[in-house]
């Protein structure tokens, strides 16, 4: 599996810059960062997953990859019925079809991405009904690869954060916020492994 391309000029950065991160780094050669999927899909998949089991998700998706083509056009024409027989709640039924909606319409394009900062796509992806800041953060690291992404609402990350830099005591986002400004512009790897201390298997979205 292929790493983004800045991934070992970060991991020297940061490296040279940290001591904890270092051995981190070291710990978990292994890195499988890759961008997965298409983006109207990838995010739809993200809606459809929320607050239900991994398994439960799968089951739900595989019935609407049966019942529709996944496409905008065919998605956002649909009723929330529809999407309903296929196992999703009234509430995630409107979410998919605002989303679908979305890229319908042009209010996402993701053709502009790639002349766009991070805050600007988040911005862009939270104007959908269902997709928060944690989760526009996450389709960032695990889509667009964007190399600086510091997830500060992200609980498996406060928990790292905890355990290797405050001795196991709490920190609150504002004080990650703090601690990860010595790790830009590289906060992504930092977070990768971070996140691969508490569990080296990596969660792919």
């Amino acid at each position: 599996m292929k790493k983004p391309d800045y991934w070992q000029q970060a991991c020297r950065a940061l490296s040279r810059a940290d001591p904890v991160m270092a051995q981190l780094i070291r710990a978990y050669p292994d890195v499988a960062l890759k961008s997965r999927g298409n983006a109207f899909e990838t995010l739809l998949r993200a809606i459809v997953g929320q607050q239900i089991s991994v398994k439960a998700a799968d089951a739900v998706w595989a019935r609407v990859c049966a019942a529709t083509p996944l496409q905008p056009e065919v998605i956002a024409a649909l009723d929330i019925e529809d999407l309903r027989t296929c196992g999703l709640s009234r509430m995630k039924a409107g979410y998919a079809i605002d989303l679908a909606s979305h890229f319908a319409q042009g209010r996402i394009k993701p053709r502009r991405w790639a002349r766009m900062d991070d805050e600007a796509i988040i911005a862009e992806l939270v104007d959908v009904r269902g997709i928060g800041r944690w989760t526009a953060e996450m389709f960032l690291i695990f889509h667009l690869l964007r190399p600086n992404v510091w997830p500060v609402d992200d609980l498996g990350l406060l928990k790292a954060i905890s355990l290797h830099y405050r001795d196991g005591e709490k920190i609150s986002p504002k004080g990650a916020r703090e601690i990860g400004e010595a790790w830009q512009p590289w906060r992504t790897v930092a977070t990768w492994y971070l996140w691969r201390s508490l569990d080296p298997i990596a969660v792919e979205y």
